[in-house]
C-alpha cells in the first residue's frame, strides 16, 4: 500500500466509533491511509481517533450517518470525496445484534439485524463499485480499481441458535460478497470478507468478562485466547493491500481455530 500522502489509498470504515472498526480505522490511518470514520450515534470516540491520526501525520475525518439508508450512504461518500478526493477502500464494518429465540423475535428486531447487518452491507458495496468506476485511474494509489472488504462472521456458517437474524444476515453478507467478486473482478475491483470469531469487544463484555463465561467460551477456541480487535485489524490491513491483490471473492476466518469445530477432537 502506498504510503506517500500525495497518492495514499482513501478508505472508508464504516462503524468505526467501538471495536472492531475502530482499530480497522487505526491501523489503516496510522499506515499512512486517508481514513473517513463513520458512526452512528456516539461521534465522540470517533473524534478521539481522528484526532489521534492526524496527531500522528495521518489524514482523517468523521462522518455521522446510517449506513442502512441509502441517503446516509450517499452522504457518507460524498463526505470522503469532497475531503480526499476519491474512495479507494470500503471496509463494510457496521453491524447490530437484537438476540431471541425464534417465537420471542419481533418483527423490528429481525429487520434491524438484517437492515444493518446486510441491507447496509448491499448500499455501501453497490456505492463504492459506482464510485470505483468514476474514478480516473491516473490516480490510483495501488493497482486494484478499488477494494472491498466485507465484516462477517464465523456465523456465515456456523448456525447461532438464539440469534436467528444475525446467523441469517452474516451467512446472506458471504454470499454477496463471493457474488460481487465475481460480477466485478474483470474491472479490476477486489471483493473479500473477514470473518472473525470471538473477539474481545464492548459487545460481548457479558461473556468475556466473567472467568466462567470466559473459561466455556474458551472451549470452542482451539488456539486458546480470545481474539482482539487488533487481530482483525491486521487481516482487513492486509486484504486491503498490494499484498493481496491475487485475491477476491475469498473469506478470511480470523478465529482462533473455532471453525474447525473442536467439540469433534478425540471423536473421530
Amino acid at each position: 500500500m502506498t504510503q506517500t500522502e500525495n497518492n495514499s489509498p482513501v478508505a472508508i470504515v464504516t462503524g468505526a466509533s467501538s471495536g472492531i472498526g475502530m482499530a480497522v480505522a487505526r491501523k489503516l490511518g496510522l499506515a499512512g491511509t486517508a481514513v473517513t470514520i463513520n458512526y452512528h450515534s456516539h461521534p465522540e470516540p470517533a473524534e478521539e481517533l481522528a484526532g489521534e491520526i492526524r496527531d500522528n501525520g495521518g489524514r482523517a475525518i468523521t462522518v455521522g450517518a446510517d449506513v442502512s439508508s441509502e441517503d446516509g450512504v450517499a452522504k457518507l461518500f460524498d463526505a470522503t470525496q469532497q475531503a480526499f478526493g476519491r474512495v479507494d477502500i470500503l471496509v463494510a464494518n457496521s453491524g447490530a445484534q437484537k438476540d431471541a429465540g425464534i417465537a420471542e423475535m419481533t418483527l423490528d428486531q429481525w429487520r434491524t439485524v438484517i437492515d444493518l447487518d446486510l441491507t447496509g452491507q448491499f448500499l455501501c458495496c453497490r456505492e463504492a463499485v459506482r464510485r470505483f468506476r468514476e474514478q480516473d485511474e491516473a490516480g490510483r494509489p495501488f493497482r486494484a480499481k478499488g477494494a472491498i472488504v466485507s465484516m462477517t462472521s464465523v456465523h456465515d456458517a456456523i448456525p447461532w441458535a438464539g440469534h436467528i437474524n444475525y446467523a441469517a444476515a452474516k451467512g446472506g453478507a458471504r454470499m454477496l460478497v463471493e457474488t460481487l467478486a465475481q460480477e466485478v473482478a474483470g474491472e479490476g475491483i477486489r471483493v473479500n470478507a473477514v470473518a472473525p470469531g470471538a473477539i474481545r469487544t464492548p459487545i460481548n463484555k457479558d461473556v468475556w468478562g466473567d472467568e466462567a463465561s470466559l473459561k466455556k467460551l474458551l472451549e470452542l477456541i482451539p488456539y486458546g485466547r480470545i481474539g482482539e480487535p487488533e487481530d482483525v485489524a491486521e487481516a482487513v490491513a492486509w486484504l486491503a493491500s498490494d499484498a493481496a491483490d491475487y485475491v477476491s471473492g475469498t473469506t478470511l476466518y480470523v478465529d482462533g481455530g473455532m471453525m474447525l469445530y473442536p467439540g469433534f477432537r478425540g471423536n473421530g
